[in-house]
C-alpha cells in the first residue's frame, strides 16, 4: 500500500525513545501487527474454505465475491502487515530496503488494497442493480460473469499500481545503531512532484472514492427496500413471505448500515490523517518518527484501524449468516462426519431389512390375485 509504504519507509529502526508514553505506543504496535497476522491470515483462509466448500446458503455470485475478497485480504495482510509493518518494528534492516524490493513491495501492496476496496464496491453496486432490475438480476446472477468481474478487478488494480513502484528510491542514509554511526541503504519516498501526484491519486482511488460509493449505494438500497415495503399491507406481506417482512427489512437495512459504517469508520480516519500529513506537514525535514507530535500518533492509530478492516470483512459479510454459523459449528465440532456415518449405517440397515422383507413376502402369500376390472354379466 503506497500510503503505508511511505510511512513505513520513513520510520528509522534503532532510534531511542525518551518518553515512556512513546515507548508504550511503539510496543503496542510491535505486538499489534504480528497479532493481526496471526489472527487475520488463518481467519481469511478458513473463510475461503467455508464459503467455497461448505453449504452456507449463499448464492453463486456471493460465493465468488466473498471468496475472492478473502484471498485478496490475505495477500494484503502478507504484503502490508507481515512483510512491511511487522518487519519495520522487529528487524533493524528489512529486506525491502534494497533494490528492487523497494518498488516491488509498494506495487504489491497497492494492488491488494485496490482489489479489496473495489471488490467491496462492485459487490455493493451489483446487489443494488439486482434489487432494482429483473434484467440485471438475470445478467449478474451467472457465476461465470462474477468470476470474470473479479479477475478484471484484480488485474486492473495491479495494473493501476504499477506507477507506485517508482515513488520510492533506495538511498544511503547515516544512522546510529548501538552507539555506532552506520551507513545503510534505506527505501525512502521521492520528494518529487510526480510522486506526490501518484500518491494523491492512489489515496483517492483506494480510500476516498470507495468510501463514497459504498455509502451512496447502501443508502439507495435502504431507500428502495423502504419504498418496496410500503407497496403492500402487513397482511399481504405475511401471506407472501409467511412471516413479518417488516422485521426482515429492519435486519437487512441494519446489515447494510453496519457494513457501511464499519467500512467508513475504519478507513476514513486514515484518509483524513494522510491528507493532513501530505498538506500541512509536507516538509522534507519533518520527522515522521517523532511521536511527541500528535499528528504522528493519530496517523499510526489510523493505520492500525484501517489494517483491522482486512480481518473484519469476513465477519461483516459471513458471520451474519445463520447458515454460515451452523456450518462453522459443524466443521469445528465434526458433527457433520458423525451425522454422515449415522446416515450410512441407517441406510445400510434399512436396505438389509428391505431385502429380507422383499424376499419373504412371496413365500407367505404366493396366491395373491389383483383385480384390475369388474364386468357385470347377466
Amino acid at each position: 500500500m503506497a500510503l503505508l509504504q511511505v510511512l513505513a519507509c520513513e520510520l528509522q529502526p534503532g532510534g531511542e525513545m525518551e518518553e515512556a508514553g512513546i515507548n508504550i505506543f511503539v510496543t503496542v504496535q510491535k505486538i499489534y501487527y504480528p497479532l493481526l497476522c496471526i489472527m487475520g491470515i488463518p481467519a481469511n483462509l478458513f473463510t475461503f474454505y467455508m464459503i467455497c466448500f461448505r453449504k452456507c446458503g449463499m448464492s453463486s455470485t456471493a460465493v465468488v465475491y466473498l471468496s475472492c475478497l478473502a484471498i485478496v485480504d490475505t495477500f494484503y495482510l502478507v504484503w502490508v502487515i507481515l512483510l512491511d509493518l511487522t518487519l519495520t518494528f522487529w528487524v533493524e534492516q528489512p529486506f525491502w530496503h534494497s533494490h528492487p524490493w523497494c518498488g516491488i513491495l509498494g506495487f504489491l501492496q497497492n494492488g491488494s488494497l485496490y482489489s479489496s476496496s473495489w471488490i467491496v464496491v462492485v459487490f455493493t453496486i451489483e446487489r443494488y442493480l439486482v434489487l432494482r432490475s429483473t434484467t440485471a438480476k438475470q445478467r449478474f446472477s451467472q457465476a461465470w460473469v462474477t468470476k470474470l468481474t473479479c479477475v478484471f478487478i484484480v488485474l486492473v488494480s495491479h495494473l493501476a499500481s504499477v506507477p507506485v513502484g517508482w515513488i520510492n528510491v533506495v538511498s544511503q542514509v547515516n544512522t546510529t545503531i548501538h552507539g555506532e554511526n552506520v551507513t545503510r541503504p534505506r527505501c525512502l519516498y521521492r520528494n518529487e512532484a510526480y510522486a506526490t501526484v501518484i500518491v494523491w491519486i492512489t489515496t483517492f482511488l483506494s480510500l476516498g472514492v470507495p468510501i463514497v460509493l459504498v455509502i451512496i449505494f447502501n443508502y439507495l438500497m435502504g431507500c428502495h427496500l423502504c419504498r418496496a415495503s410500503n407497496l403492500f399491507t402487513k397482511e399481504e406481506r405475511r401471506v407472501m413471505h409467511g412471516r413479518s417482512t417488516r422485521g426482515m427489512l429492519r435486519r437487512t437495512i441494519l446489515l447494510l448500515g453496519t457494513v457501511s459504517v464499519v467500512f467508513v469508520v475504519l478507513s476514513l480516519p486514515r484518509f483524513v490523517t494522510y491528507c493532513i500529513l501530505r498538506t500541512e506537514y509536507n516538509d522534507e525535514g519533518f520527522n515522521r518518527n517523532d511521536y511527541s507530535i500528535p499528528i504522528n500518533v493519530a496517523g499510526d492509530l489510523a493505520n492500525m484501524m484501517q489494517n483491522l478492516n482486512s480481518t473484519t470483512n469476513f465477519l461483516l459479510y459471513c458471520m451474519v449468516s445463520r447458515r454460515f454459523r451452523r456450518e462453522l459449528v459443524r466443521a469445528v465440532t465434526c458433527r457433520e462426519r458423525v451425522r454422515e456415518l449415522g446416515s450410512v449405517l441407517t441406510q445400510t440397515t434399512m436396505k438389509v431389512f428391505s431385502v429380507v422383507d422383499h424376499q419373504a413376502s412371496p413365500s407367505r402369500d404366493p396366491g395373491t390375485v389383483v383385480l384390475t376390472g369388474l364386468k357385470l354379466t347377466e
